[in-house]
C-alpha cells in the first residue's frame, strides 16, 4: 500500500503533497518536534487519511508557505525574505501543524521587523555640470551598497571593481569629474561589460533599484519640464 511504501524503514526520505505542492525530505527531518502533525505521520501515529496519485501523502493546506515550515525544520530558525508579508498565514499553518517552536520564532520575528523599520531617505541631485556630476545620498548604507554592485570600472581588459574616488562615505557616491583621465577606462554595468554608462544611465538605474527597493517618490514631477533623468532633484522614501 502506499502506506506501506511511506514508512518502509529502509527509505530515509518522504514525499509529500501539501496542496498540490511535492516536498521531499529526510524523515527524522519531519520528526523534530515530537507531538506536531508532522512528527505523527511520518512516524505513523496518525494513519494517512488522504493520498494522491503518486501515492503520497496529501495534507490540504497552503502548499507556497509550507518551505518556509520545511526550512524552519531543517535550519532549526525562522528565516524569512526582507519582504515577507503572510506572517499570519504562517502563524496559522504552525497552529495547524502543531509547532508552537515555529510560532514563538514567527513572533520574535515580527518583533524585530518591527523595530528594525525605520524610515529611509534617498536624495538623487543632479547639477548637470560635469565638475559636480552626480550626487546619491541614502540614510541607508545598504542602498548605496546595492548601487556599488551594480556598476564596475574596465581598465585595460581588466575589472577593477566600484571605483573608490566616487566613493564619499558610506552613505554618498559623487560620480563627479566622469570622463577618466585614464585612456581606455569605462564604467559598465556589472551584467553587461559593453555598455558603457553615461551619467543619465547612472541616475536611471538609481531610480529603478529605489523603485524595486520599495522606495517612494516624493518628488512632484512636472511633464513640461522632460523625463525623470532630467529633474535635477529626486527625493524618496522608504
Amino acid at each position: 500500500t502506499a502506506w506501506g511504501q511511506l514508512r518502509k524503514p529502509s527509505s530515509g526520505t518522504i514525499t509529500i503533497n501539501v496542496g498540490g505542492y511535492l516536498y521531499a525530505a529526510q524523515r527524522h527531518t519531519l520528526a523534530k518536534h515530537p507531538g506536531s502533525l508532522l512528527e505523527e505521520i511520518v512516524t505513523g501515529k496518525k494513519p494517512v487519511v488522504h493520498v494522491d496519485s503518486m501515492g503520497n501523502t496529501f495534507i490540504d493546506r497552503d502548499g507556497p508557505i509550507f518551505r518556509h515550515v520545511l526550512n524552519f525544520l531543517r535550519l532549526g530558525e525562522l528565516v524569512l525574505p526582507d519582504d515577507f508579508k503572510e506572517a499570519e498565514l504562517l502563524r496559522r499553518e504552525a497552529d495547524f501543524y502543531r509547532l508552537s517552536e515555529l510560532a514563538q520564532a514567527l513572533q520574535d520575528w515580527e518583533q524585530q521587523q518591527a523595530t528594525q523599520h525605520e524610515p529611509a531617505f534617498l536624495e538623487v541631485t543632479d547639477s548637470h555640470e560635469r565638475s559636480q556630476g552626480l550626487k546619491v545620498y541614502c540614510s541607508d548604507n545598504s542602498f548605496i551598497e546595492k548601487v556599488k554592485n551594480r556598476l564596475v570600472q574596465i581598465s585595460k581588459s581588466r575589472l577593477d571593481g566600484f571605483p573608490e574616488e566616487f566613493e564619499v562615505s558610506s552613505n554618498i557616491i559623487q560620480f563627479r569629474h566622469f570622463i577618466k583621465s585614464e585612456q581606455g577606462s569605462r564604467l559598465v554595468l556589472k551584467q553587461d561589460s559593453t555598455f558603457l554608462c553615461t551619467l543619465e544611465c547612472l541616475k536611471l538605474e538609481t531610480v529603478m533599484l529605489a523603485l524595486k527597493g520599495g522606495f517612494r517618490l516624493l518628488t512632484s514631477l512636472d511633464s513640461s519640464r522632460g523625463s525623470v533623468v532630467q529633474c535635477e532633484a529626486l527625493h524618496f522614501v522608504k
